[in-house]
Formats: C-alpha cells, structure tokens, sequence
C-alpha cells in the first residue's frame, strides 16, 4: 500500500459513500412516478441505478415500464418532477454512514485537504452536505453538472488536484463503486473503496482499487500509517 505514501488529499464521494440516501431517491422517484401514473418501485431496484448521475438515474427508471421512444418523449417532464420532489424531501430521509464524520475530522486532523465529487447535481448537493454537518470539511465540492463531465471520466478528480496544486499521485480518491475507481485510475490518483455502498449491484472486490477500508476512519488510519514527511 506505498502507493499511499506521500498523500496530502483526499477527493470522497458522496452517495454510498458518506450518506445512504437510497431513502431519498426512494421517496422523490416514486412521487415522480405516481405523477407519471406509474406504479412505485422498491428502494433495492433504485439501489442498482444510482451513480452515474440523475439523468441516467431517471432513464433507468423510465425504462422499468416503457420503451427508448416513450422514455424519450417523457424524459423532459419526469425529469423536472424527480427533481422538484427530490428537492422538497433532500436529506430527510438519508443517515450518514458509521464513522463518517470521525473519519473526515480524523483526515484534517491528519493535514489532509478534503474535496466532495458525487454525481449528484450541486443543487442537492450543496444543501444536503450542509444539512448533515459535512460542508465544514470541503474545501472543494463538485457536484456531477459542476463541469463537462462527470465520473467515471477522470475531470473533476483532475480539477481539485489542479485546484490544490497537488500532483494525482498525492491525492486519493475514495468511494463505493467502480465509477470512482474507474474516474481515479484514469486521472492517476490512488483509489480507496468502501464495501457498504451502491457498486451498480457488483461485488466491490470486483472493482480495481487499492484496498478496502471498512469505514472512512478506517481510511484515515490508513493514509497516517503510510504518511511521509513530504
């Protein structure tokens, strides 16, 4: 694990990762839905559709129930319900995860500097990480409509590594799916992976990371242990 020696930040994402907003999405989708005159939909069906970001997210769901044409001809209206309903109820119904807030508090203690990259739009997202106590550790947040692309394309992991004038070597990437394995691999950074999050319905040993850590504190532990005085 020396790939972690010299680590000076960290980039985590969000869902799955720090917060289980599967209830969330649970309750916004199937507003959305009932809109639609459509039946509701199970929160593990929702589970294997999050993370790459709402407009994939709502296509998927559209798509239980109807064909590429009626998805289509619907994305525009569905889109603008999911969004509304997922605004009115945004937090309420998510927890953080074990450890979370012991483990980012443990990270700046450390001197680590910390950035949040989801794929969730930044108008969840900014209100959300607020709402839970987590905006006072990021010094960068982007959400998946901050920039042209989002993971697993590397850009928004190579722009906070721009933004802290750090080298991707020195800053790991941490997250539940292979979307931010993917996104660390191509943008050179080290990769961590939590077991516990929504990896599309894969297995996270399937995902090419650096090692699991049981919990972000369990990741702290692990950056100090390979920290050099770089």
């Amino acid at each position: 694990m020396s790939v972690l020696a010299g680590v000076r930040a960290a980039i985590i994402d969000l869902d799955g990762t720090m917060l289980d907003t599967i209830p969330d999405f649970h309750v916004a989708i199937n507003s959305m839905r009932a809109e639609l005159g459509l039946a509701p939909i199970t929160q593990e069906q929702i589970a294997l559709m999050v993370g790459k970001g709402s407009e994939n997210l709502i296509r998927a769901v559209l798509a239980l129930d109807w064909d590429a044409q009626r998805v289509d001809a619907a994305f525009e209206q569905a889109m603008d319900a999911y969004q509304r309903n997922y605004l009115a109820i945004n937090g309420n119904h998510s927890t953080l995860f074990p450890d979370v807030l012991q483990g980012l508090s443990a990270m700046k203690a450390n001197g680590l500097r910390l950035a949040c990259v989801t794929n969730k739009p930044i108008s969840f997202t900014t209100p959300l990480l607020k709402l839970k106590g987590l905006d006072q550790f990021f010094e960068v947040v982007y959400g998946g409509d901050s920039l042209p692309r989002k993971k697993p394309d590397p850009l928004p992991l190579q722009t906070v590594c721009a933004d802290f004038d750090l080298p991707p070597s020195q800053v790991v990437a941490i997250g539940d799916s292979s979307n931010d394995a993917q996104a660390a691999r191509a943008a050179g950074c080290p990769v961590l992976t939590v077991p516990y999050g929504y990896n599309h319905g894969e297995s996270i040993h399937e995902t090419d990371s650096d090692g699991i850590v049981a919990t972000l504190l369990e990741a702290a532990s692990l950056i100090r242990s390979h920290q050099t005085n770089s």
